[in-house]
């Protein structure tokens, strides 16, 4: 069946090179990856030897030691943060399984040697560095109005002249972002900026869960992402706080999200429900797939989700990859194909943004209802500066809707307006998007 999707005949040419550009067949591998490579964007190199995967990131004056390790066979490794990496040799690219899509490999004769130097931690080397990552990598500083090279000329000032304020330069560069998915981390400080309006996450979220359950009326399974309730009149209700962090790897946290959606998403449950509430109003992110994964138990035929690109020239920032589609694809266990009613504000980011925008084209299309999503969709690159624990998050990735467009910085908005948690409705206990999805499910 073809994919239910609309598209620009633009945008067909795009997903046509992707198509074709993953279309290359792998050949079993029977030999080692050991050697050392490039990606094309992502600015990092990858070097294998002896069962152990090492990166480095780059900038056009530096290499750096990357925060990515890992340990294996010579082809797949076990690597931090919960992930495993695979490196295919034969059709040069490397696959994350917490991550969608693959990074191209270009093979390297060997290390340069810059990467085998240790690089200074003074205030200048580490502002160099700090400044040329983002410069090379961040797609969106037109679209913030953020002039990068005159800011960064300003501020190498500041620090030359006062070496002691490095943080609070680098920080106050980043600040006027208001870019959630860009991060300065020190052992005892972090900088981070949300859009104007965010409330504090770690204060609101606690309160808004409180009142959400308390508002449903009925009780409420909760699991380790989120909970679940059926309400009066044959409506669901599914909150999903996070696509993370359930078991403390990529395989677990699938493993148990899809129990999870096995016990939701019964023969006897689905033929009673007349409508579902998917409440995204507090997921803060994690792994795209697993939105992929919860999407594709809510639909009965295949639709375009989003393609993905990186940036990947240092001087252009609008040369990317070519874009890799995804596309929602039933789930083998029962589905609810009927009408669903999606909660969205502020606080839903990440991850989060990309369920959403999964959702935008099955049909029957979901009403959104609430306030635009945080506006921060790529995948973020830990990586790691001179000063020892310094490090910087930056996002170097397009989410592409149907007509090519992104929804960075701007969110996804609502169908309905309306207040999400506004301060006088936490202190009064009410929930007015909640209650306008049951009335219109209703």
């Amino acid at each position: 069946m073809r994919p239910r999707c609309f598209v620009t005949v633009a945008f067909v040419r795009i997903l046509l090179a992707g198509l074709a550009a993953l279309s290359v067949v792998a050949a079993p591998v029977n030999s080692t990856v050991d050697g050392v490579w490039r990606t094309d964007g992502y600015r990092q190199l990858i070097e294998v030897a002896g069962g152990k995967l090492t990166t480095y990131d780059v900038t056009e004056d530096s290499c750096l030691p990357g925060s990515v390790t890992g340990t294996g066979d010579g082809t797949t490794f076990a690597a931090n943060e919960g992930l495993v990496a695979t490196v295919d040799r034969r059709a040069g690219k490397l696959s994350f399984d917490g991550d969608l899509g693959v990074r191209f490999l270009h093979r390297l004769p060997a290390l340069p040697a810059q990467c085998r130097a240790r690089p200074s931690s003074d205030a200048l080397s580490t502002f160099d560095i700090f400044w040329h990552t983002l410069a090379e990598n961040y797609p969106f500083f037109a679209a913030k109005g953020v002039d990068w090279p005159a800011e960064g000329r300003a501020a190498r000032q500041q620090v030359a002249a006062h070496p002691d304020r490095l943080y609070n330069v680098l920080c106050g560069l980043i600040s006027p972002l208001h870019d959630a998915h860009v991060g300065l981390f020190t052992p005892d400080r972090r900088c981070t900026s949300l859009r104007p309006g965010t409330p504090d996450p770690a204060t609101t979220i606690p309160r808004t869960v409180a009142v959400a359950d308390a508002n449903l009326d009925a009780p409420v399974r909760h699991w380790a992402g989120g909970g679940y309730a059926d309400l009066p009149g044959g409506i669901g209700y599914l909150r999903i706080e996070s696509f993370q962090g359930y078991t403390g790897t990529f395989a677990g946290d699938r493993a148990a999200l899809g129990n999870a959606l096995d016990e939701i998403f019964t023969t006897a449950r689905i033929s009673a429900l007349h409508g579902l509430i998917l409440d995204l109003r507090v997921n803060g992110g994690g792994a795209d797939p697993l939105g992929l994964q919860v999407a594709a138990r809510l639909t009965n035929a295949p639709h375009f989700a989003y393609a993905k690109r990186a940036r990947n020239d240092p001087r252009d920032p609008a040369r990317f990859t070519t874009p890799q589609p995804f596309f929602v694809r039933p789930a083998a266990g029962p589905r609810y194909p009927g009408p669903v009613a999606v909660l969205i504000g502020d606080l839903d980011a990440s991850a989060g943004e990309t369920f959403v925008q999964a959702l935008l084209n099955r049909r029957p299309r979901p009403v959104l209802i609430g306030q635009p999503t945080q506006g921060v969709y790529s995948d973020t690159m830990e990586r790691t500066l001179p000063r020892p624990g310094w490090r910087l998050a930056v996002p170097n990735e397009e989410y592409l809707d149907p007509q090519g467009r992104t929804y960075d910085g701007t969110g996804i908005g609502p169908d309905v307006p309306a207040p999400v948690f506004a301060p006088a409705d936490l202190a009064a206990g009410r929930d007015p998007v909640l209650a306008t999805a049951r009335r219109l499910l209703g």
